[in-house]
């Protein structure tokens, strides 16, 4: 379960932050400043044993001495074994006085038989305290307890009356067990800690560092059966990988179930043997179900009472009866249960559920596909018309896995071939861009149709483009678009708009002429939302004053519409023109659509746009919720392009709120493993990232190199990428100036206006008057402070315009002219203090105060809190919940749990309960 960065003191724990800041705690009350004793509890594989391995490590690194015991079944009947493990390294225990050290004999000594029946349990349990004082007094004693459910009585006797005497002495103790086999001493009178399910971006992250990462279909499998299972996760992508996977069956529901390996079926149904045949019988029922009801079960199966059988799998703890439905207790339980049987038993439980089902074709259909033995055409219409279905209601995976299953079960091949495609396209709207591009991939073999075959190049290049293959993306889509633009001149657009988002990314000059070439083949009176992102890609400085003009003329109608398509392409070329306003109103408008459609996949690109659209316009707080989103849906779907992008854009968040370290961190987590040579716009993002965290560490000469690399070191330099560089301009001048290398900063932007637009957008024309203003050694820098300044269309990108005020006042005041000064520094710290950009809200004030703005009031901790988290701690303090902030304040949970996470350490303080003092000592208040 080892990857990524979660915890500052592991890189290697993922999904864990909560559970490893708690072992710190517990480390850290050795010393005795806090509860000495910390019971884990989870189910199997959650990765418990993984933590007490770490809190050794750790406790070892701290100079703590390691006690350890590991409960076994095989010992589970040896009186007093788990004890004796505990402290075999510190027996036989020469230095205790002699009652103590009689005691410990008569238990663990070589003699120790002839004791049994005169060994007293009070004077035993005396020894071995006494035992870990004395060692304790030579070197602080961490105690691990692991599989605690198997420890012998005594040794749990033992244990418990140890774990009540730690006070005052340098020892701490860690008990780990399942949560059903907490031992009864522990199970409530010492703090606990759930070790839950891995959350969905973790446990989508644990699949991408497995040495053969699942993908596709596969890994939405393993993903919902693991169900977070950190074990699970890591066994089930290893048959994967071993090619164990390829037996899985369907339920009513259409969801394969994997076979397990050896090592899972010991942890989750290993009572599934001992059972007697009528439980293992309705089990089957239960398993092959999916969504099981009980009268379901009692109709396909009326010779069996269902009830009376489920009753021994139910105290055994498989299942669960309740409310008329079987619930199982785990997703690995219902592969285990159906893959003991044999093919013929699970087809007789198919047919039998397709029977007691009649009325409900949906899953009537998919019960019967599970039991073909072959090629079926009245099954697979079933599925097929299954499958629309679920289309119209927005189940895009589930009409997928439908249609796809249909195909197999398909007999004509032109047909199978349709429906293996219209697969490809419902699961590129469900998101898995790695299923998409497997589906599409095998529908050339069954077909000539050139249409056919070209819809699915046009399918397959979009999966490559958003796994961050673009060369192979253009290569099918430039291609497609090409062979069909007098043909098919629709498909031909749809291929080149989709060719158009890989071309951005790629950001490679020869990528952008082939586009340019292709698109002059195509017929100019399509798509005009298409049309327009293709030509804002190819060259938006020089086509920016007549796409705005056809922007305007249409936006109107545009926006009402509901297609998704014509929305996105919309989106992104309001967003790449810097009508961000409007591309936030549409790329919203899109997103309501998506989740109306459950579309996960495409969400997490168009999430990503808008993350980038609400960071630009100073919703940041927004910005790093849409930002979250995206990654987790694109770590779930595989889509790199989004996983990237979005933690490289959270990085950029960290550096600009004054936490570098954390940014760096991130930012190069953001493109571990990932070869961005093909990608400039993530490459110069990234670049970014890290200059600025490099800026506000004060490292200037560091921030300058990271800035000046996303512009090539030519004679004459040019953008990286075309048009993400530009942007970069005025934090590459303003590191500059402190790294003292404004000549070279000259010479880039030099070069850069040398070949942009005479006319470029606002956005642009400010950020070049900025970085002018700043390189400019003469008075004429006040000229381009105030062009930078005084368009009000500038307004809608407040932090670039903060900047160019914080930079000018501090030019006016450094010529002694403070009171023209003022009002740019005052506006420039209402807004980094709206966004808690704290170097530039620190920066700000202090010039404030040397241009003799009036003293500020006495500063406290809580002052530093912005309105919004001041809000949230005030509502915090009152004793509400996330949820209960959420709710007041239209926020979501996260929202509210992201702001708290920044305002305990402003104001100091570690947990909730402290809020209320902390706001006490506010003079405001």
């Amino acid at each position: 379960m080892h990857t990524g960065t979660d915890h500052p003191s592991d890189p290697g724990i993922l999904g864990r932050a909560a559970e490893l800041a708690r072992l710190d705690r517990l480390l850290a009350a050795v010393d005795g400043s806090g509860p000495q004793v910390l019971v884990l509890t989870g189910e199997p594989g959650a990765g418990k044993s993984t933590l007490v391995d770490w809190a050794a490590e750790r406790g070892r690194a701290r100079g703590l001495g390691i006690l350890r015991v590991r409960g076994s079944e095989v010992e589970g009947g040896l009186g007093l074994s788990g004890v004796h493990q505990l402290l075999h390294p510190l027996l036989p225990g020469d230095d205790l006085p002699a009652g103590h050290r009689e005691a410990l004999d008569r238990a663990f000594g070589p003699e120790a038989a002839q004791y049994e029946l005169k060994l007293d349990q009070l004077s035993l349990c005396v020894g071995v305290l006494g035992l870990i004082t004395e060692a304790a007094t030579r070197r602080p004693l961490l105690l691990l307890v692991d599989d605690a459910q198997w420890l012998d009585l005594g040794s749990v006797d033992v244990l418990a009356f140890l774990a009540r005497r730690l006070e005052g002495r340098p020892v701490v103790l860690l008990l780990a067990a399942r949560e059903e086999g907490v031992p009864g001493r522990f199970d409530r009178d010492f703090p606990q800690v759930t070790v839950g399910p891995l959350s969905r971006t973790a446990a989508g992250q644990l699949l991408d560092v497995q040495p053969d990462r699942p993908r596709g279909k596969a890994r939405a499998e393993i993903l919902q059966q693991a169900a977070g299972n950190p074990l699970a996760l890591i066994e089930l992508s290893r048959a994967l990988a071993r090619g164990r996977t390829g037996d899985t069956g369907a339920g009513a529901a259409g969801s394969a179930t994997l076979p397990l390996t050896a090592r899972l079926e010991n942890l989750f149904a290993a009572d599934l043997p001992g059972l007697p045949a009528p439980t293992r019988a309705a089990l089957l029922l239960v398993a092959a179900a999916g969504p099981a009801r009980l009268t379901d079960l009692m109709r396909a199966a009326p010779e069996l009472d269902v009830v009376q059988a489920l009753d021994p799998a139910e105290r055994s703890g498989l299942v669960r009866v309740a409310d008329g439905r079987v619930l199982l207790r785990h997703p690995l339980v219902r592969s285990a249960v159906y893959h003991a049987a044999s093919f013929h038993e699970r087809r007789q439980a198919h047919l039998a559920l397709a029977a007691a089902l009649a009325e409900e074709p949906d899953r009537r259909a998919w019960h019967l596909a599970a039991a073909s033995t072959g090629q079926d055409p009245e099954v697979a219409d079933a599925l097929a018309e299954s499958a629309e279905r679920a289309r119209g209601r927005g189940g895009y995976a589930a009409a997928a896995t439908a249609l796809e299953r249909a195909a197999e079960l398909t007999p004509v091949p032109e047909l199978r071939a349709r429906r293996l495609l219209s697969a490809a396209q419902a699961a590129m709207f469900a998101g898995h861009p790695q299923w998409v591009g497997e589906m599409s991939g095998r529908v050339g073999g069954m077909t000539e149709d050139p249409r056919l075959r070209a819809e699915a190049s046009l399918l397959g290049g979009w999966a490559l483009g958003v796994t961050l293959r673009h060369e192979e993306a253009l290569a099918l889509l430039l291609g497609v678009a090409e062979a069909t633009a007098a043909s098919a001149p629709g498909l031909a657009l749809d291929a080149l708009s989709t060719a158009a988002t890989s071309v951005y990314n790629s950001g490679a000059p020869y990528d952008r002429s082939e586009l340019h070439r292709i698109s002059g083949l195509i017929d100019e009176d399509g798509d005009p939302a298409a049309c327009a992102w293709i030509r804002a890609v190819i060259d938006p400085q020089r086509e920016q004053p007549r796409l705005t003009k056809l922007l305007t003329d249409r936006l109107a109608a545009l926006a009402q519409e509901e297609s998704l398509g014509n929305l996105t392409a919309l989106g992104s070329t309001t967003w790449i023109l810097d009508e961000t306003e409007q591309a936030a109103r549409v790329l919203g408008r899109t997103m309501d659509l998506l989740r109306r459609a459950g579309s996960a996949g495409t969400n997490a690109t168009v999430t990503q746009a808008l993350a980038l659209v609400l960071f630009e316009n100073g919703s940041w707080t927004a910005a790093e919720e849409a930002a979250h989103e995206a990654f987790w849906m694109a770590t779930e779907a595989g889509a790199d392009n989004v996983t990237v992008g979005a933690r490289i854009l959270r990085a950029t968040l960290r550096a600009l709120e004054g936490d570098h370290a954390a940014a760096r961190t991130q930012a190069m987590q953001a493109v571990h493993g990932v070869d961005l040579r093909n990608s400039l716009n993530l490459q110069v993002r990234h670049r970014h990232a890290m200059g600025m965290a490099a800026f506000v560490a004060g490292d200037h000469n560091d921030a300058y190199e990271q800035l000046r690399a996303t512009f090539t070191h030519d004679f004459r330099p040019a953008p990286v990428h075309y048009h993400a560089s530009l942007y970069y301009l005025g934090d590459l001048a303003a590191a500059a100036v402190r790294a003292e290398r404004a000549d070279d900063a000259r010479t880039v932007l030099d070069a850069v206006r040398r070949h942009l637009n005479p006319a470029p957008s606002p956005r642009l024309a400010a950020v070049l008057h900025r970085a002018t203003a700043l390189l400019t050694d003469t008075d004429d820098a006040e000229h381009h402070f105030r062009a930078a300044l005084d368009n009000p269309a500038t307004d809608c990108w407040p932090f670039e315009k903060a900047l160019a005020r914080l930079d000018f006042g501090e030019w006016l005041r450094r010529r002694r002219r403070s009171a023209e000064a003022r009002p740019h520094l005052n506006a420039a710290l209402e807004c980094f203090q709206r966004l808690d950009a704290r170097p530039w809200t620190d920066r700000t004030a202090a010039e404030l105060r040397a241009a003799g703005a009036p003293a500020a009031t006495v500063a406290t901790p809580a002052s530093e809190l912005t309105a919004q988290e001041r809000q949230i701690a005030e509502l915090a303090a009152q004793g509400l919940t996330n949820r209960d902030i959420a709710a007041r304040l239209y926020l979501s949970p996260r929202t509210v749990g992201y702001h708290l996470h920044k305002i305990f350490p402003k104001l100091g303080i570690r947990a909730r309960a402290q809020l209320r003092d902390a706001l006490s000592r506010d003079p405001q208040r």
